[in-house]
């Protein structure tokens, strides 16, 4: 028997090493660590159980057979993070790149189906070149397999890749189905194509960084929803974001402990809206003052930073926070902006995260170039978003809620379940100036009549009191007491039912 345990604990041994220590080596000097490293830094000590360590590929073109490693360039397996149960899938770079397999895309899916089966979240750690040349169509049919997974996981349950090394062909289209991606800076990259096809067939000249990086997929092309300057701080962080999001869509996000008193005031927020209302402020500042402990994960920071969106809590459970940015742009709603708030409503909206919303909103962003870039679909794209879900929304209008724009933002019109406004609040078709120059145009160039009509026209539309007496505020509040207002509401909606009509699906503006 002891003969037996012997070549078992070798044999581990064997796999544990996966493409050598020099391979291994290799890794560290490129700054990364090993797939099983990463693993025991993300999941809890000792938690991790692996599957399928012994697993090696099939194929015996190109002299393959005499070519295989124990595991065969993927560690699958499950564990818990914050004592909640995840599984996920690491690819080993050290064995033969990381290439995927007809067996190592057999290995990931039966991960993608446990997960799914026991409705539990799926975390993807990818560092690996695309499909292995040599197997051909046999991993171009995995990658199928795992695309079908991760979409029928869809609002199932948490899908979240992290990507930490090279991401090319095949393999990035795994990722751009889930959740959330979030990278390393400087050694983390994404494309369809390389930088050498790209040469080849276009005649650019790019870098990988350049045309894939963290530094373009944060910035340019929102793929990734941030970046960590090295392993290490990314899984450490992920750590952090797992207590966000519960586990599946039947379940709850986890609730912390919280010492936080929900009734506390914020005097300062009475002074954060300036006298001037061409004068900007940061909406942060709000979000950090209101929330618990001031702790809030944004997402997309970088990428169309006129809005806001991540997660905090208040008394403890998750909540969504979409917020315009004065400090940027004014604030102003533009494609972009648009498509990054729509995404994360309808996230919040799968697993029952309730939504807040902070407006101070001038409108959408006119000009060529954003009716050009579709500007009319995108827009509609969050107004669906927000019309569509049927999580707790609150919302709370600062200042400005101009025009379609205060429709938009989680308004009463499109099922905002509690609307709150600061005495500040200015809610119209457009600002003063504006209204007043197309209303009485006549009167341009009589200073005085133009400054009665603008006093006039502030008094009675540039006030949240005109739409609270309509009922489309439902109350107006102090700023030092948004903190106590908003957990109360949120309480207040703990048990909200409300079903959409059946549908197969929608047809959301794609």
């Amino acid at each position: 028997m002891q003969t037996i345990l012997d070549e078992l604990e070798q044999r581990r041994e064997v796999a544990r090493l996966g493409g050598g220590q020099r391979r291994i080596d290799a890794q560290h000097k490129k700054g990364k660590l090993t797939a099983r490293e990463r693993i025991s830094l993300f999941l809890d000590e000792g938690s991790f159980e692996e599957f399928d360590m012994f697993v090696e590929h099939r194929c015996t073109d190109f002299g393959m057979e005499n070519s295989k490693i124990p595991g065969d360039g993927v560690v699958t397996g499950w564990g818990t993070v914050n004592g909640r149960t995840v599984y996920l899938f690491a690819k080993d770079f050290t064995v033969f790149g990381g290439s995927l397999s007809e067996t190592h895309a057999k290995k990931i899916m039966k991960i993608q189906d446990m997960a799914l089966r026991n409705r539990a979240p799926v975390i993807g750690l990818f560092d690996a070149g695309g499909a292995r040349i040599q197997e051909g169509v046999a991993a171009l049919g995995g990658y199928g397999e795992v695309f079908l997974r991760n979409t029928m996981a869809s609002g199932v349950i948490p899908q979240i890749s992290l990507i930490m090394g090279p991401c090319a062909g095949g393999d990035v289209y795994s990722p751009a189905m889930t959740d959330f991606i979030f990278m390393v800076r400087d050694t983390s990259y994404m494309f369809v194509t390389g930088p050498d096809v790209v040469k080849t067939v276009t005649n650019e000249e790019v870098t990988a960084e350049d045309l894939g990086g963290a530094s373009v997929h944060t910035v340019k092309s929102s793929i990734a929803d941030g970046a960590y300057d090295n392993d290490v701080e990314l899984l450490l962080q992920m750590r952090r974001f797992m207590d966000f999001l519960p586990s599946s869509n039947v379940a709850e996000a986890p609730v912390l402990p919280n010492t936080d008193d929900p009734a506390r005031l914020e005097m300062s927020l009475d002074t954060l809206i300036p006298d001037n209302p061409n004068q900007p402020y940061d909406m942060k500042e709000l979000i950090h003052k209101v929330v618990d402990d001031g702790d809030f994960f944004e997402l997309q920071e970088k990428f169309a930073g006129n809005i806001i969106t991540g997660f905090a809590r208040l008394e403890g459970k998750s909540v969504g926070i979409i917020a315009n940015q004065p400090l940027v742009l004014a604030g102003v709603l533009d494609s972009d902006a648009s498509r990054k708030a729509a995404r994360f409503v309808r996230f919040c909206d799968c697993f029952s995260i309730p939504v807040v919303t902070f407006v101070d909103v001038p409108g959408f962003l006119p000009g060529t170039a954003q009716e050009y870039g579709g500007l009319i679909k995108h827009g509609a794209k969050l107004l669906f978003a927000y019309a569509e879900a049927t999580v707790p929304k609150v919302t709370l209008i600062t200042r400005k809620a101009y025009g379609g724009a205060y429709d938009v933002m989680s308004s009463k019109h499109i099922r905002g379940d509690v609307n709150y406004a600061w005495p500040s609040a200015e809610i119209a078709v457009m600002g003063a100036k504006g209204a007043v120059e197309i209303i009485f145009r006549k009167d341009i160039g009589d200073d005085d009549k133009i400054a009665e009509h603008t006093k006039s026209y502030e008094d009675n539309f540039l006030s949240p009191f005109v739409a609270a007496e309509r009922g489309y505020i439902d109350e107006v509040i102090l700023p030092h007491n948004t903190r106590n207002r908003i957990s109360r509401a949120l309480n207040m909606l703990a048990n909200k039912t409300v079903e959409n009509p059946w549908k197969k699906h929608d047809n959301i503006p794609l």
